[in-house]
């Protein structure tokens, strides 16, 4: 994605898009070949926005910069916070991260908790589709077998998704991972006790299940800012027998809409960078994905 100095590669889009999310903010403009920090811009005058819901100093918030106490140590595990990034080190300029993939046109926090990396975890469940005689169904272009994910329709911007959400401090990835598909995508916070012990044995037995890491970094989000960015690791759970993704109580929940399985291919449109992760776990499972000639590149 880009060094320790912002020099991209691949531009971020998402973090360049307005109006910001929740809002009626509009960024400064930054065409692509200024994104880069190390492309001198002295004429830069992003526009600042922090959100009330974060100046309200909920939990899952930083206390604004320069207050009293409040001293961050940034590229450092700072107590229960974890503001190291998975991208290696990233710059601090008079007392505020910089974002490693470089310019976004508005500095603060925008709609995110913490000063720099903003931690996600985002768990994508997959089967192979059947037919109804429980074979798998085969592409009749790229004769690949089709493969399922589980997504959500998020409340917040009515775009489709993998269910995931913030990691929260002192916590480990897997437990994000479990929790958020438990409300998000079953529903678990709605539920009787009874039904949430069951709940808890199909969430054992399906976090069991083989797993591999998809991708762990930054992730170009609409939200992002200079100074607080997103980053994830996407999980991918497999069940090629369908003996556990098959039986799943799919109920959507907590910031979900709705909640079913869908079909990967290259036509999904997907919120932020998820449509990259479902590609990602596609190739690697040799599944289809677009009709013509299968590609391994990364589009």
């Amino acid at each position: 994605m880009s060094d320790s100095n912002g020099a991209a590669e691949n531009p971020h889009k998402k973090a360049r898009t307005s109006p910001y999310p929740g809002s009626k903010v509009e960024r400064s403009q930054v065409p692509d070949e200024k994104v880069s920090w190390l492309v001198q811009q002295p004429d830069y005058k992003p526009v600042k926005y922090i959100a009330g819901s974060v100046l309200a100093q909920p939990t899952w918030a930083d206390p604004p910069m320069g207050k009293r106490n409040f001293s961050p140590k940034f590229n450092e595990e700072d107590g229960h916070v974890e503001r190291r990034s998975q991208n290696g080190l990233y710059e601090v300029e008079n007392g505020r991260p910089r974002n490693p993939a470089g310019r976004t046109g508005l500095v603060g926090r925008g709609l995110l908790g913490r000063w720099g990396p903003n931690h996600v975890a985002d768990p994508i469940l997959t089967r192979w589709k059947k037919d109804g005689k429980g074979k798998k169904v085969i592409h009749p272009v790229s004769e690949r077998n089709v493969l399922q994910f589980v997504a959500i329709k998020r409340k917040d911007c009515g775009e489709w998704a993998i269910p995931g959400g913030m990691v929260e401090p002192g916590e480990k990835i897997s437990t994000t991972l479990k929790r958020e598909v438990g409300e998000e995508a079953m529903n678990s916070l709605q539920k009787s006790r009874a039904e949430t012990q069951d709940l808890e044995k199909q969430l054992h037995k399906l976090f069991s299940q083989e797993h591999s890491v998809v991708y762990k970094g930054y992730v170009d989000d609409p939200r992002n800012t200079d100074n607080a960015w997103m980053e994830t690791e996407a999980v991918n759970y497999s069940d090629d027998t369908g003996e556990i993704m098959d039986h799943l109580s799919l109920e959507a929940g907590d910031d979900a809409k709705k909640v079913k399985w869908v079909d990967i291919n290259d036509q999904l449109k997907l919120y932020a960078s998820h449509s990259q992760f479902i590609q990602l776990v596609a190739e690697k499972r040799g599944a289809h994905w677009r009709e013509g000639m299968y590609s391994n590149c990364h589009d």
